[in-house]
Formats: C-alpha cells, structure tokens, sequence
C-alpha cells in the first residue's frame, strides 16, 4: 500500500513523499485495514520505529473534526509538536501548563498536543473545545499501568467517551502482554506486530563475547581491569567505541545520574569522535559543575542525560545526537520513556536500580523499551542491544529479558490517592453528585473493565468519608457536593492531600504573629506537600537543616516537635530553604554546589512552586483571608 492510496490532500502526499515516505510499513497498512483512515478506533501495539506516529497523523487527518494527541511528557510534547507543525495546512496548539486554565483558544487548532494531566485538568475547568473532538490519540497508552500518571489517563479516556460518544480513539502501545485487553476496554481492533523495519537482535555480554538472540555472536575485545577497575563499565566502554568506530551511534543505560556521569568521563578518555564546536555551544547555555562536566565530555562526542540537567542542556544532547553531533549518550532509563534518540547499538549496563529501599530488578517493559531504540530506519543497516552481565548471571538476564515478554498492563486506579483525587474531581466538575453517579462514571474505566465484580460504589464509598474530613466534600444522605475548598482544589489541579495540607498551613499562618509570616513560611506550606518533589537529603547535612529548622521554626507552620514523619518534613524544609534563596537572588550554580541537587531539579521545584503557590493563593481566597507571601514570593521565584 502506498501514500498515494490514502485519502489525503495532494500536498500532504507530497509532503510524506519527499520525506521519503511512499510504501506504509506492514503495521500501517494492518492499521488502515482496521479501519483508522474512517474514523474506526485502533490499538497499535507495536516496536518502537514500525510507524506509529504515521498511523496517528493519518487518524487525526482524516477525522471529521480537531484531533487531541495524548502525551505522557512534555519533552514528548514538545517532540511532536514540531513534528506535526510541519503537516501542510495543518494548524497545531501545545499545552502542558497552567492546570487552572481551561485555554479554550486550542479549539482553533486542527491538533491539539497536550499532556495527560492537561487534558485532564481541561476537562475539570470546563474547556469546550473538548466537546468538538472528532480524534483522541493517546500515545504511550501502557502507562495505564503507572501509578500516578495511569489513574488519570484512564479517568480522562473514559470521561472524553462520555462527553463525545462518537469519539475515534487510538492508542499507540509498546508491545505488552496484554494489548487486548487494552483494545477491549476502548472498543478498538487490535493491531498487533513484531515486525520493524531494521532488524534488531538482543544479547548478553559476558566473558569478552555477546550471544545474540539470532544465534550470531560478538566478540569484544576488554583490557585487562586492575583492581580499581569495574569489570562491567570496562566492557560497556568496549561495546561503545566498537559500535561508534564502526559508524554507530550508542546509547549506555545505567542505573542513576552520578553513573551516567561517571560513564561518560571514562568514555570521554577514548576521545571517540571529538566536537569541540559542540562543546561550546554547551558551555554557553549555563556555568554549573554539571554544565561544565558536560560541555568537556561532549567534545570528545559523548553527553549524558538525566532529570538533574537544566532543561536547555538535555534539549541541546537529544538534537545533538539525533543530528550526529554526538556520538554517544550515558543516560538513565527515564530516556527510553521520553523523546526520540534512536542509536545502532545499545548497551545496557545495569539491569537493577534502587528503589528508595533495596535494589530491583528493572520491569521487562523497560528495558524492551531501552532495547527498542537500537536500529535507525534509512540509518543503520540493523540495530544491536546488549545487556552487560557475566558468565553467573548471563542466563538469568536472557531468561529475564531477552527471551520474556513484557509485563502485563494493570490499572492502579484503586490507589488510595487516586481514587481520593478523581472522586473529588468528578463531584466538584459537575459530572456526578451521588455515590451512585461517581461509580458509574467510574464503570468506563479500566480499572472497572479488568475488575468486572468490584463494587464500584463500595469502593468509593471508603475515600468519601475522607474527602468530607478534609472539608472538601459535603454530603448530606445520598447527594455529594464539592464545598468551595473542595472545588478550588480540583480546579487547581493539586492532590486532595496537598489541598488539605495548604488550608490547614494558611489556617495556622492566621493565628501567627504578622513580623513571623515571611517568604519561608509560605514556602514551607507548599513544599510540604506530596505534590512538591523530594529533595534528596544527605546524612552530612542533617545536623545543618536541622539548625536552620530551628533558627527560624517562629516562621513555620509545623512545630518540630509535631512534624511526623520528622525527617519528611525536614526534607520540604530543605526544597524551601533552596527556593527561598533562589527567590533571594543566588544563583544556581551556588544552590547546586551548596545544597547537592542537580541545576535541572532547581529547575523543576522552581516550577512547581510557582504552581504550588498560585494553587495556595487561590484556595486562600475561597477560606476568604489573604496571605499575600505567597503572591509576592512567587513573583520572586519567576525569571
């Protein structure tokens, strides 16, 4: 089947054939037999590179009506924002912010790209444009099986197919265990396929040789280690300059930042493929330790990428590997789940990361989504992945990940929190006012489709009784209203957990002496919140922030004596000590130098502050009192 035979404008045609896209790739073509092009629902689950993004644009072009494309991140957003604002005579929208803002200006637009909890929170605030949809596409759709993210990706699917019962929906997927039951939840043919379009095989390292999934084998060629030696970054080295003195690009996974970095400073020794023009075009995007550790490794053409980045620097590695600037990337898994760096070989050194408690086991899904990366269409004549272990633990990694499917997607929408958040949001959205309602919009989840006997209004039932404590729901027998405080949370966007955290911190800044209500008591509300990011807090710097606490406890709204869990909240005065000396004038290199946290995780707490305050003010207007510290220190934290 080729483009010609599509029912597209002549320009769009066009457009795809002088990118050189003529022939659809087999899953195409399976996709536009399942009905995509005519406004049939369609779950493609499919390899990384086999055409997804194709079958989206073709679904949203041919709808009779604007198209929604879902993403999971906004770096993804951002992706594909551009990707399709290349479309002749297609006009495209992005959102990714401002969570009280229903940006009814997007219904002008023929695609609208936003991310899920945009979507989600445009629904809450009555966005119209939502109404007029005529496509949803939801890329990434296993994350329904996130916790977290997944909760509301389903709730806002099942509440779209309720606003907009015509709705054509498609879902773009990893390959999992069970697409199926995926499609059977959104009435949707299943387009299922392993095929790629480069060739990918999957081995082992272990003993200077790599057993490959085809049979076929490598071997590398490891100097002897000395005793201050790791035996596997060693032979990650090895695998990466083969693959890059070949003609390839690599990518190495590792489990956290400090080995990214660190893998990229051994790697930046072979001085691989040097570009010192890409080294300072780096050095002029910020002077942090970080910055400049990066900036030196990339001109020997190897970067590393992880959320401690500023966001300019991971932006500027991604188009500098996508554009063969760099030859090598040292990242963490989070990069597999984001944008689109595709590389011939990719080395996967450390199958196991820490989880805040003890080592794991990476999912399956991971590291098939790591895999996936290897082998570039019109690129790389194949694609190679190789997962690092040794002669005792080679077997298992096959059995593990070579040879397993990927774990099954389970909804984690009985998640206490969750369910608290989306009970709220469906009450206070005017969607249902009873227990009765809340559950039957609840019954077009996934969770209620792989779940067919829960008692939905049971279940409900149990995280009611926690809304009302938190004076954000009333109930009076039968009927559920959403109080002001209630409906002020949920049009915020935050949690219900962080909505009664904040009324409870403004109710206790009403009863403090005014000269001790500053910028850090308004911080240390919203930082002590589950919507605010952990910041790390290290054993040498507890005694420190622990005096800090002390020196200035007049101004916080939690007492040290009742702070429970102690060392959580010592941890929110830490991220409010950081943003209260950014909003003071210090400058980032300082914060990260001082306070060990990343220049990127500056940035994102930055952001959230801004959100948290702003959600802060607002729920102060509805207890009607002001505070008005949280306006002028988030004036403080804007650039």
């Amino acid at each position: 089947m080729r483009v010609n035979d599509l029912p597209l404008p002549a320009d769009l045609v066009t457009h795809y054939e002088s990118n050189g896209i003529e022939e659809l790739y087999p899953p195409q073509v399976a996709a536009v037999e399942a009905g995509v092009a005519e406004g049939g629902r369609v779950v493609a689950a499919i390899p990384t590179a086999s055409g997804k993004t194709f079958i989206a644009e073709l679904a949203m072009l041919t709808a009779d009506g604007p198209a929604l494309y879902i993403v999971p991140l906004r770096a993804l957003a951002r992706e594909k924002y551009e990707t399709f604002d290349e479309l002749p005579g297609v006009s495209v929208g992005i959102s990714t912010g401002d969570f009280d803002s229903a940006e009814e200006a997007l219904g002008d637009h023929d695609i609208i790209v936003a991310t899920s909890e945009k979507v989600d929170s445009a629904i809450r605030n009555g966005a119209s444009w939502v109404e007029h949809l005529a496509c949803v596409v939801v890329d990434e759709v296993h994350l329904l099986g996130a916790l977290g993210r997944g909760p509301t990706l389903e709730v806002t699917l099942a509440t779209l197919q309720r606003r907009v019962p015509d709705l054509q929906l498609v879902a773009l997927s990893a390959t999992v265990d069970n697409p199926e039951a995926i499609a059977a939840w959104l009435d949707a043919e299943l387009v299922e396929s392993t095929w790629r379009p480069v060739s990918l095989r999957t081995g082992v390292y272990a003993d200077e040789s790599v057993e490959f999934d085809d049979d076929s084998a490598l071997e590398v060629t490891v100097p002897p280690t000395g005793p201050n030696d790791d035996e596997a970054t060693e032979a990650t080295v090895s695998l990466v300059a083969d693959a890059v003195e070949n003609g390839g690009q690599c990518l190495a996974f590792v489990r956290s930042r400090r080995e990214a970095e660190a893998l990229a400073d051994r790697l930046a020794d072979e001085d691989l493929s040097p570009a010192p023009d890409l080294g300072d075009e780096l050095a002029e995007l910020g002077g942090t330790t970080t910055g400049r550790q990066l900036s030196e490794c990339a001109r020997t053409g190897v970067g590393f990428h992880h959320a401690g980045l500023r966001s300019t620097h991971r932006v500027t590695v991604e188009n500098a590997f996508r554009d063969r600037k760099l030859s090598v990337i040292c990242a963490t898994p989070t990069l597999a789940a984001g944008v689109n760096v595709p590389a011939r070989r990719v080395v996967i050194r450390d199958q196991k990361r820490y989880t805040g408690e003890s080592m794991a086991w990476i999912p399956v899904l991971d590291v098939h989504q790591m895999c996936g990366r290897a082998g570039r269409p019109h690129l790389d004549p194949f694609g190679e992945a190789v997962l690092v272990g040794d002669d005792d633990t080679k077997d298992e990694l096959v059995d593990r990940y070579v040879t397993a499917d990927a774990e099954a997607v389970n909804s984690q929408f009985a998640d206490e929190e969750a369910l608290r958040t989306h009970v709220l949001s469906v009450v206070a959205s005017g969607f249902a006012d009873s227990l009765d309602g809340v559950a039957d919009v609840f019954s077009a989840t996934y969770y209620a489709h792989q779940n067919p006997g829960v008692d939905l209004t049971e279940l409900v039932g149990d995280v009611v009784s926690d809304l009302e404590s938190m004076e954000l729901l009333a109930v009076d027998g039968d009927s559920l209203s959403a109080t002001t405080l209630g409906a002020q949370t949920s049009k915020q966007y935050v949690s219900p957990t962080t909505g009664a955290r904040i009324i409870a911190g403004v109710r206790t800044i009403q009863t403090m002496a005014d000269e001790n209500v500053t910028a850090r008591t308004a911080l240390e509300v919203v930082c002590n919140t589950p919507d605010m990011h952990d910041t790390y807090l290290g054993n040498r710097e507890r005694a420190d922030m622990y005096q800090y606490a002390r020196t200035h406890s007049a101004e916080f709204t939690t007492a040290m004596h009742e702070a429970d869990p102690f060392e959580e909240w010592l941890t929110a005065v830490k991220t409010a000590r950081i943003l209260h000396e950014w909003s003071d004038g210090s400058n980032i290199e300082d914060l990260v130098e001082r306070y060990r946290i990343g220049p990127g995780d500056v940035e994102s707490r930055v952001e959230r502050a801004e959100w948290l305050l702003g959600a802060a003010d607002a729920l102060c207007a509805a207890l009607d009192t002001d505070v008005p510290e949280f306006r002028e220190v988030r004036a403080l934290l804007s650039p």
